[in-house]
């Protein structure tokens, strides 16, 4: 059997990680934070930092949000997934196709 991951071309949610955590590792220099220092900010350990900036997808997903929040990014993230964003999404609530219909019965006026 398969996996999910293995159908995917060239495994385009670790690629997001890896990118996710090189941001990530920029935002960091250009504020001159050192990684303890950041590790410090978040309440994780400095092995944490260095998996949250290589895009391990092991790391839990709050690292990567306390690693966000402490760099001053989080206001970005409330646009992930956003209901008002998601174009496909509303196309499909809003589809005639996938309406019920229901088939006509005939009335049946016997009582």
């Amino acid at each position: 059997m398969t996996s999910p991951r293995s159908s995917l071309p060239d495994d385009i949610p670790a690629q997001s990680l890896i990118r996710l955590g090189s941001r990530i590792r920029l935002a960091r220099i250009r504020r001159k934070l050192r990684q303890e220092d950041l590790a410090k900010q978040i309440g994780r350990t400095r092995p944490t930092v260095v998996a949250i900036e290589k895009g391990s997808p092991t790391t839990e997903i709050g690292a990567y949000i306390a690693a966000l929040w402490a760099l001053g990014l989080l206001q970005e993230l409330e646009l992930v997934a956003d209901p008002g964003l998601d174009r496909d999404g509303q196309a499909l609530s809003f589809s005639a196709s996938d309406k019920r219909v229901r088939l006509r019965q005939q009335l049946n006026n016997k009582f």
